[in-house]
């Protein structure tokens, strides 16, 4: 199938528009290559899905961002189980490590993060780290708008009672010491 030149330059404007915030966003929850193939199966999917792209297409790139980082976890499971079955191997280095988590207020928001369910943590991802609206976000879940500010408002206090049973954070001001 061959593109117009007004198809091109089209895709050209939607790639532009959705390549960084999705590469971000791959880049936060995976290893880096996985992150770069996910991105060029995204926008492959873009161009051979051009005509089904919403006017906003940054919810839809991210909505098959998430499907091209599930299809690459299967793929490594099933690598995986065929090394263990086939012979001894080294451990895979956990691709979820964060350089960020050595900052004390990122690891501890992480670590409230992993305590959530997947949906909420996600959620509070892609609003708080990926910028999405209230509007892309419902178009992204396929839910209204009303029930994502919902979700979020149960996800936030869910995170919020995440972060008291932690140990509390540090009294950084000196004030709280030697007082009764």
């Amino acid at each position: 199938m061959s593109r117009t030149e007004g198809g091109v330059e089209e895709f050209e404007a939607v790639a532009r528009a959705v390549v960084e915030p999705v590469r971000r966003y791959l880049h936060r929850r995976t290893d880096a290559a996985t992150a770069d193939d996910a991105l060029g199966e995204v926008l492959l999917v873009l161009w051979r899905r051009a005509a089904d792209v919403p006017a906003d297409p940054l919810p839809w790139a991210i909505g098959v961002a998430r499907l091209c980082l599930a299809n690459a976890e299967r793929s490594r499971r099933r690598q995986h189980r065929l090394l263990t079955r086939i012979g001894p191997g080294a451990p895979e280095p956990d691709p979820t490590e964060d350089v960020a988590g050595a900052l004390d207020d990122a690891a501890r928001v992480r670590a409230a993060l992993r305590t959530l369910k997947d949906a909420d943590a996600e959620l509070l991802r892609l609003q708080a780290w990926d910028g999405l609206s209230s509007d892309q976000l419902a178009q992204l879940l396929g839910i209204t708008p009303n029930a994502v500010a919902i979700r979020l408002h149960r996800a936030r206090g869910r995170l919020r009672e995440a972060l008291e049973r932690q140990d509390p954070e540090p009294d950084r001001t000196g004030r709280g010491k030697g007082r009764a």
